[in-house]
């Protein structure tokens, strides 16, 4: 049985198919296991957790140093990604509750469709600040250097993208 290193170096040196099918085979059940156990045993996400996990475990392979056992590595970038996973979610439940829980739209109104209809119809500014804080998670730091705008310009637009989100599942309750 060849060593990780020797899998590693095979798939690199020839970048084919049969080179990452070996690495992929000795890897993967472990990686899989520990995937269902992070994903409450669900198989869908679990098997989509590992397939992003092999995809950007292939973008780094070459840069990997070794440092610890390829085994780590990748069940590092295994935790990483289902952590981020996670933090999607929450932002989107956090999300989803903040603005069915005001008092004019009702809870059973909002639907995840009237939700995506209301998002696309607030101006573009609100809805790229509204994705990346609300959604994705970013901090207003973060917003003003991916956006090029200031701190407080970020923290005026998620107000105003909320507001506005809110007047748009009203209207479309009535």
């Amino acid at each position: 049985m060849p060593s990780d290193q020797e899998l590693v170096r095979d798939f690199l040196d020839t970048q084919s198919e049969a080179a990452f099918r070996r690495l992929y085979r000795e890897k993967t059940p472990h990686l899989y296991q520990m995937a269902l156990r992070l994903t409450a045993f669900n198989e869908f996400e679990a098997d989509e957790l590992v397939q992003k996990m092999w995809i950007t475990a292939i973008r780094k392979l070459e840069s990997f140093s070794w440092k610890s056992t390829l085994k780590t590595w990748l069940t590092g970038i295994l935790i990483n990604l289902n952590r981020d996973e996670l933090k999607k979610e929450a932002s989107k439940k956090k999300v989803a509750e903040s603005l069915t829980a005001r008092p004019r739209v009702s809870t059973a109104s909002v639907s995840g469709y009237d939700l995506e209809k209301a998002l696309s119809s607030i101006p573009l500014g609100y809805r790229k600040v509204i994705i990346l804080h609300d959604i994705e998670g970013y901090q207003h730091k973060e917003i003003a250097a991916l956006l090029h705008i200031n701190e407080g310009t970020s923290k005026s637009q998620l107000f105003q993208a909320r507001k506005a989100l809110r007047q748009q599942l009203t209207s479309q309750d009535k």
